[in-house]
């Protein structure tokens, strides 16, 4: 079982646990941003890393991610220690995708996915989207309009469950960062994201 690092009160309604990407913590700017934002608006945050990545803090040694089977199994034991009932699972690309993958299977409430990685960057000819099409968990996926990992000219003609909602931050990369010649700021993008999660949540809620 991971540690977790916790945010908001603990009779929220609901919880989010959310898990890193495949290179960065739990702790990120990102990952932060959205952590705090949600508790503020009286959520329960839950964010934990995988063994390789609690490894590489403890000896500041980068290495590999986890196999998938490891990383689902951290998954189910984190689900299994908060309890599904009132949970939503998800976070930043590789963490969102893994949860992905056992959502159905664990019943949870719902799916947040941050960034989704549809297919590896500059691999559109292999997607991860197989389960995608028949996934019943209410979802929820935040993604830039240029992400190198989904697009949304690759992203809007894929045959998705009608239980998954798309939100598009406009310009935005994997990060959801746009570009500075779009006008836009990521503040605008990071926030918008927050504010189309909020929505979810409270249906869910």
């Amino acid at each position: 079982m991971p540690a977790l690092l916790r945010n908001g009160p603990n009779a929220a309604a609901l919880t989010i646990a959310l898990a890193h990407g495949a290179g960065a913590s739990m702790d990120i700017k990102f990952m932060n941003f959205f952590a705090e934002g949600l508790a503020a608006q009286g959520y329960r945050i839950v964010r934990f890393e995988f063994p390789y990545m609690a490894t590489r803090r403890e000896t500041g040694k980068r290495r590999p991610p986890d196999r998938q089977p490891v990383l689902l199994e951290t998954w189910r034991a984190v689900i299994s220690d908060i309890g599904a009932g009132r949970l939503v699972i998800g976070g930043k690309s590789m963490g969102g995708r893994m949860a992905s993958l056992i959502a159905d299977e664990t019943k949870v409430r719902g799916l947040l996915c941050l960034g989704y990685p549809f297919y590896g960057a500059g691999r559109k000819e292999k997607p991860r989207t197989e389960h995608l099409k028949t996934l019943t968990t209410p979802t929820l996926i935040c993604q830039g309009t240029r992400d190198p990992m989904g697009d949304r000219a690759a992203v809007s003609p894929l045959a998705l469950s009608p239980a998954i909602r798309v939100h598009w931050a406009e310009d935005g990369d994997h990060d959801l960062r746009p570009r500075r010649a779009s006008g836009l700021t990521y503040d605008q993008n990071l926030t918008a994201a927050l504010d189309a999660i909020a929505r979810f949540l409270s249906v869910l809620g």
